[in-house]
């Protein structure tokens, strides 16, 4: 199970890295190279997805990070209703709640439903939002949905809370696949405030120094995607960055009442 993971990071202030992985960009080089990232603890998930997704090109770019790195959650971040797969460990079960698409609220996710129980998939109900990341995106364009502004928290975090109200196990910031900005400090921490959820935030980090700006502004995982399919030699610089910010919080949590400590789910098997 991958969810109680999240929740036990939340706890504990330890902060998570995730690598979003587009099937349809996917080389067996730099998958094999992210796949020894994760083995050597750099990585703490897999996301797996994107907009366009050649279905027979994933299930075999899939297989081969699950053969080379099956210790190392991989959580589905699908982009259609053809992007499901038993060989992941869990799927973000998006709805994209700063848009009024009703497909993409409930719509699709009637569809799938049946499906995701057939698999035996680990289902965790993401309350997706859409933050300004400075230009259009993929995300933006395919679900015909206005993000909402960057310079706009109180709504971000309105939006986060009826999220939460409504059920949502995970709040997903996301500024989009090649956002000129990431999601600002701003709306991170308003959010924050709002929500008691772990806070997933992506698009637009390209540095070890954004990455920590969003984890000290509220965020428990940054995602992190284009900006290692073309050079993942900057990742252990990355994880670094990472885990000094968890270090910093856990330090903070000391000085109050204590915190859990981090374990990884060790009964996960990596298929179904």
């Amino acid at each position: 199970m991958v969810y109680p993971i999240l929740k036990q990071a939340r706890a504990s202030g330890k902060k998570l890295l995730a690598v979003l992985i587009d099937p349809d960009k996917a080389r067996r080089d730099n998958l094999q190279q992210l796949a020894d990232y994760a083995n050597d603890g750099l990585i703490d998930v897999f996301l797996w997805g994107g907009s366009l997704v050649n279905a027979p090109q994933s299930e075999y770019y899939l297989k081969l990070l699950r053969a080379s790195a099956n210790t190392t959650p991989v959580v589905l971040f699908p982009g259609s209703v053809y992007q499901l797969d038993e060989q992941a460990d869990a799927l973000l079960l998006l709805s994209l709640i700063s848009g009024r698409n009703p497909d993409l609220l409930i719509g699709r996710q009637v569809l799938v439903a049946g499906r995701i129980k057939r698999m035996n998939l680990e289902a965790i109900a993401t309350g997706y939002i859409l933050i300004d990341g400075g230009r259009p995106t993929s995300v933006s364009y395919m679900s015909g949905t206005t993000p909402i502004p960057a310079d706009k928290p109180a709504i971000a975090a309105a939006t986060a809370l009826a999220g939460e109200q409504l059920g949502m196990k995970l709040i997903y910031m996301d500024a989009g696949s090649g956002a000129q900005k990431p999601v600002s400090e701003a709306i991170i921490h308003g959010v924050r405030k709002e929500v008691d959820l772990p806070i997933v935030v992506g698009g637009g980090i390209r540095t070890p120094e954004r990455a920590v700006q969003a984890l000290d502004a509220g965020a428990d995982m940054i995602v992190v995607g284009n900006a290692l399919e073309k050079d993942s030699g900057w990742l252990p610089e990355l994880a670094a960055a990472v885990r000094s910010a968890s270090q910093e919080d856990s330090d903070e949590a000391d000085e109050g009442q204590g915190h859990a400590s981090f374990a990884p789910d060790t009964s996960r098997t990596g298929t179904h």
